[in-house]
């Protein structure tokens, strides 16, 4: 199984970014033919206030992300894992990732479960409560017969989650993300590795990069695939673009039977 991820620096223009994902992903399908794209949170927009983000929002189906997405899994005959984007249902915004299945139906929809809400030092304070509301489900879905774990952005920090897609049978977990520069010089790398180590899964960690609007915030990239032993197996440079890796699953049931950690759970 081959997997693709595309990382975008997506700005407030819906149209403009629906048309880089797109591109993005034709461009990766015509070099590698992968069974799986995936790509980053908010990838359909992002920065602006809160009313900006609701203007951008959709329900499904009817989304304008949501019908490029289906359509695209559709042509190419494969699955797209749509990153995230701001799904809205009655008066309630989710932070939702979306996967299409190789005909375009809709295979898994989870909903972000950990909200980023912080006040830093010097008084800044981001809280993304105050906008999107917290889904509450674990999901995974099939590629084949290969199942995937989702997760997105600030979710990495909570290691349950994580074990709790390895019970349900995860041999790859997707993080889309939008991870800042300042925490993800320190941060993103190592975590997604322990991620990986922890759950002897392939990891896919996917994200935003460079500078988002108008300069107001960066974003970390380095968007890669990390191996069930904890290697990063494939990497993005610092701009927009793309990767790949095959995944070996003979690997993941060495590194298992080697070290059975889901067999030696206490608490």
């Amino acid at each position: 199984m081959k997997i693709s991820v595309v990382q975008m620096n997506s700005q407030g223009d819906k149209e403009e970014n629906l048309r880089n994902a797109e591109i993005e992903i034709r461009s990766i399908y015509e070099d590698e033919k992968p069974d799986l794209i995936v790509l980053p949170e908010y990838y359909a927009s992002l920065g602006g206030n809160r009313d900006h983000v609701y203007a951008n929002s959709e329900t499904f189906p009817d989304g304008q992300a949501y019908r490029l997405m289906s359509a695209l899994a559709s042509e190419l005959n494969l699955t797209i894992h749509a990153g995230s984007l701001v799904e809205r249902e009655g008066n309630r915004y989710f932070n939702t990732t979306l996967v299409f299945g190789p005909d375009g139906s809709e295979i898994a929809k989870y909903r972000k479960i950990h909200l980023f809400d912080i006040d830093a030092p010097g008084g800044t304070s981001y809280r993304e409560s105050d906008t999107i509301s917290r889904g509450t489900e674990v999901v995974t879905y099939k590629v084949g017969d290969v199942i995937v774990g989702c997760s997105i952005c600030y979710d990495i920090r909570f290691p349950e989650l994580f074990r709790a897609l390895r019970d349900r049978g995860a041999q790859v977990i997707v993080l889309p993300a939008a991870f800042t520069l300042m925490t993800g010089k320190d941060h993103w790398e190592v975590m997604s590795r322990c991620r990986a180590i922890e759950t002897q899964t392939y990891f896919v960690s996917v994200g935003q990069t460079l500078s988002h609007g108008d300069g107001k915030f960066w974003c970390w990239g380095h968007s890669m695939i990390i191996d069930p032993w904890g290697h990063i197996i494939a990497q993005c440079s610092d701009g927009v673009g793309s990767t790949t890796a095959r995944i070996d699953l003979a690997y993941l049931d060495k590194v298992r039977a080697a070290v059975p950690v889901a067999n030696h759970h206490v608490l």
